[in-house]
């Protein structure tokens, strides 16, 4: 008896385990370390999938209240339009009804909101903000930061009778680390508001120039974080968070013609900005020269038998550069001793790293009168001293 029943578990065995594997029905997978394997793999997936979500969904309902739509009202005016094709001249309303530009945060109880200098630029326009909730606030002093792409909103938060503003939690940026997970929100587009989106730190101390003519600004940001988290205009001045919900950049750009590539200033920039700001009721001046100029490369300096350096185009009136006696077609070669090479933010980045009333020495090559260019010659250098002023837009 023994025997046969022996025979019997044998036979079930071998039978489960043919079934297993030809026609994947599992009745010993109780039995097999197998299936503890698969089992613990799937596991994981579905653990990593719930807790991706979990932390976007976490820091969704958590950072969302205190994300801001930033909206601007500008004066009301008539448009005259003439009609080549017949009709004639016709006229219509421009401005007057509050439309919705970018996004920003809230970083303290009593009204203090972060964005973007490009996104509250207009000077003429009246802004203000709406929460979440659709609680709008009128924004009553707007302090742009003349160093930075930023700015800080004053609002009221007893004009409101509700819940007390919630401030973000301010991260570090010193740390962060390319592939870090990532979430953004804002107002995508200007149409949709409190949009979030999630992506990873695809680059970290990019340099890129933000804006255009066409968009009435040009800045060069230095040192910003890359993104693949979906960043569109309307975003700007929204934030950029880590996956415990802390801010740790300000999203300011995207790249034009690619795709998946944004830009966010580092928060600790920003909060050295702030601190400023609560500190004084100000922001740090920049300091100012006064030239425009063009950057020139070794290549071109070789070509033109020059020295290279910043190829003054235009010395501002009444500026430092003028009262120093820098004319233009000087080249400038040493900036308080350092020289002056790299691209066209060369000059401007040796300059940011001073301070209004910061006496500095300047470099000069000069051509002498009657030397044509690309003449042989060593023209003249001089050494000249310059007393930087502050920036005023």
């Amino acid at each position: 008896m023994g025997l046969v029943i022996g025979f019997i578990v044998l036979v079930s065995a071998i039978g489960g385990a043919l079934a297993d594997r030809l026609f994947v029905i599992k009745p010993l997978d109780f039995l097999t370390a197998r299936n503890e394997a698969e089992g613990f793999r799937v596991g994981t997936i579905e653990q990593k999938v719930l807790n991706e979500e979990s932390v976007v969904i976490n820091v969704a309902d958590r950072v969302s209240p205190s994300v801001v739509t930033v909206s601007i009202q500008t004066p009301q005016r008539r448009i005259l339009e003439f009609n080549p094709f017949g009709g004639g001249f016709r006229s219509r309303i421009e401005g007057g009804q509050p439309q919705d530009i970018g996004s920003g945060f809230i970083v303290s109880e009593d009204g203090l909101i972060i964005t973007n200098k490009h996104v509250v630029s207009d000077t003429d326009s009246k802004y203000e903000v709406i929460t979440k909730d659709g609680k709008e606030y009128e924004v009553q002093k707007v302090s742009r930061d003349p160093s930075n792409d930023l700015a800080v909103l004053k609002i009221d938060p007893s004009a409101d009778s509700g819940e007390a503003l919630q401030p973000v939690d301010l991260g570090e940026s010193d740390n962060l680390k390319v592939g870090q997970f990532v979430i953004a929100i804002g107002t995508a587009l200007g149409e949709f508001r409190h949009t979030v989106t999630t992506g990873v730190i695809s680059g970290l101390g990019r340099g890129i120039t933000a804006g255009s003519v066409f968009e009435g600004f040009v800045e060069r940001l230095d040192d910003v974080i890359q993104t693949d988290a979906a960043i569109n205009p309307g975003n700007s001045g929204g934030p950029l968070l880590n996956s415990a919900g802390q801010v740790i950049g300000v999203n300011v750009a995207v790249a034009q013609g690619a795709e998946n590539i944004g830009f966010a200033i580092p928060i600790n920039l920003v909060r050295d900005a702030l601190d400023q700001f609560k500190s004084t009721g100000s922001f740090a001046s920049k300091p100012f020269l006064g030239v425009q100029y063009q950057m020139i490369d070794q290549e071109t300096a070789i070509l033109n038998k020059v020295p290279q350096g910043a190829y003054v185009v235009e010395v501002v009136e009444d500026s430092p550069a003028a009262n120093a006696g820098i004319k233009p077609n000087d080249i400038i070669t040493k900036f308080d001793g350092e020289e002056v090479k790299g691209d066209d933010g060369g000059l401007a980045d040796l300059i940011s790293k001073k301070k209004a009333g910061q006496q500095v020495s300047l470099g000069i090559w000069r051509r002498r009168p009657g030397e044509a260019s690309g003449q042989e010659g060593d023209g003249e250098t001089l050494q000249l001293n310059a007393t930087l002023s502050e920036f005023s837009e």
